[in-house]
């Protein structure tokens, strides 16, 4: 799955140590077109903010019960200025709605 899938969630991982949920986006794409990627990325965003307020999480996955939430962004590419503009505005509406964001680059 990729942010390609937007109908998807890419991956759910469970740390039990950290009692955190981790939804992953996986990015493959680069920033050349960059209006459409910040459209698939803000779509993607939506269904995983949707996913988690639903509760629709604990029937993928029951040993979410009872732990934090983490949206998190693996780009190959390295953001773009708007990109990153988009991501912190993002942040503050996903923490406002009790979740977390973040974004790991991997680099070409």
């Amino acid at each position: 799955m990729s942010i390609e899938d937007k109908d998807k969630i890419d991956a759910i991982g469970v740390n039990e140590e950290e009692k955190l949920v981790t939804l992953a986006i996986t990015d493959h794409l680069d920033w050349e077109n960059e209006y459409d990627h910040l459209i698939m990325l803000q779509e993607k965003i939506n269904l995983y903010l949707s996913f988690l307020e639903s509760g629709e999480i604990y029937e993928s996955c029951p040993s979410a019960k009872d732990k934090k939430f983490e949206i998190k962004l693996f780009s190959k590419y390295d953001l773009t200025e708007k990109a990153e503009e988009f991501l912190n505005v993002a942040y503050a509406q996903i923490v406002e709605a009790g979740f977390n964001l973040s974004c790991e680059i991997s680099g070409e």
